[in-house]
């Protein structure tokens, strides 16, 4: 697949202009673009600028209302539980990250379940906000039923990731990873690239390995059985049913304690998605001195970094460090490399929008 390094500038611009044609106010289509170029700035291909069409079309079949506004379902000095009404999933993110971090602030932890949402670009984004506030910050989604149980053939679960954030030094410590093998979002860019999936990461309507991506992604669509496998592979041989479990847990803190939907009930209309999300996040000053905490925590990673490297390899690294060096350099050069198919596919919405399309795209 051809890439062109386009100027983040002017791809920050078309999404703004993009999401404000649709009726999202400046600021808010701000905020959706930060969350969504973020993924790219990251190098997490899978949740950014391609994304778009997704967006696009989901906005207009009415998935994601644009005029709704998130209600507080319920209150307490470390918890609560939002109701997004269908909204757009980064705004009400944002919030709900917002109100547990001002908990946390408050009475050491902060909590916030969420119902009733679309989804919200990467985990990894919100669990950030709380680490610049020098807060642990912890996130998880359900989506869409497109993951299998394992030993199963019916997608019951959704990609399910789980975030962790915590302060350090050079850099914060930033986990963010599906329960599945790989998010949908891979399986889409393998089918963009017409390449085959790798071993291990599908199966089909038979609960069969797959490789073919588009057919993987035509049987989630329509729900003809087979999906994306559980982290760890369809077997125990090497953790699958740890993956499993995993995405068992972030059904139960989202759909659950949100009183929303677990991934196999989320709705299969177009207009209706009622994803879950949960948000965290914690002042770790409530476990003693905070410096020494974060100091402790960053000699760990040092550590880690600098343990023996197995043979050919010549560097380690832990959660998050990639991902603030690639962000580094795309900054440094104001670019960031788009596909040119997800460019067809802008010029394509540019167009049904009423959109100018700039050159340089």
């Amino acid at each position: 697949m051809l890439y062109r390094e386009v100027a983040y500038s002017g791809a920050a611009a078309f999404c703004v202009d993009l999401f404000t044609s649709h009726g999202f106010s400046r600021s808010e289509s701000a905020l959706i673009t930060d969350v969504l170029l973020c993924a790219d700035l990251w190098g997490i291909e899978s949740h950014g600028i391609q994304r778009l069409m997704r967006y696009h079309n989901e906005i207009k079949n009415g998935m994601v209302s644009v005029k709704s506004r998130p209600e507080l379902a319920a209150h307490t000095p470390v918890s609560a539980v939002i109701d997004g009404c269908g909204g757009m999933g980064q705004l009400i993110s944002v919030r709900a990250m917002n109100l547990a971090i001002k908990k946390a602030k408050t009475s050491g932890v902060g909590m916030v379940a969420v119902r009733n949402s679309n989804h919200y670009g990467i985990a990894g984004y919100y669990t950030k906000m709380a680490v610049k506030k020098d807060l642990m910050g912890i996130c998880m989604t359900n989506t869409e039923a497109i993951g299998v149980p394992l030993f199963g053939k019916k997608a019951m679960l959704g990609t399910n990731p789980i975030s962790l954030g915590f302060p350090a030094e050079p850099v914060g410590f930033i986990y963010d990873a599906a329960t599945t093998v790989v998010p949908r979002g891979k399986v889409e860019v393998y089918s963009k690239s017409e390449k085959p999936l790798p071993d291990g990461w599908a199966v089909d309507a038979a609960g069969q390995p797959a490789s073919d991506a588009a057919a993987v992604l035509e049987n989630i669509m329509h729900k003809l059985g087979g999906g994306i496998s559980p982290l760890g592979g369809g077997g125990e041989l090497l953790g699958g049913h740890k993956g499993y479990g995993l995405g068992i847990i972030v059904d139960l803190f989202t759909g659950i304690l949100s009183s929303g939907k677990t991934s196999n009930h989320l709705s299969l209309r177009p207009d209706r998605s009622d994803i879950a999300h949960f948000f965290m996040a914690v002042d770790y000053g409530i476990f003693g001195d905070k410096a020494e905490i974060k100091a402790k925590f960053s000699t760990f990673l040092q550590e880690l970094r600098d343990s023996p490297k197995a043979d050919g390899q010549k560097r380690i690294y832990t959660h998050g460090e990639k991902e603030a060096g690639t962000m580094a350099k795309r900054r440094k050069s104001g670019t960031i490399p788009i596909s040119e198919k997800t460019l067809g596919e802008m010029r394509e919405i540019a167009g049904l929008q009423k959109l100018s399309f700039p050159a340089f795209l």
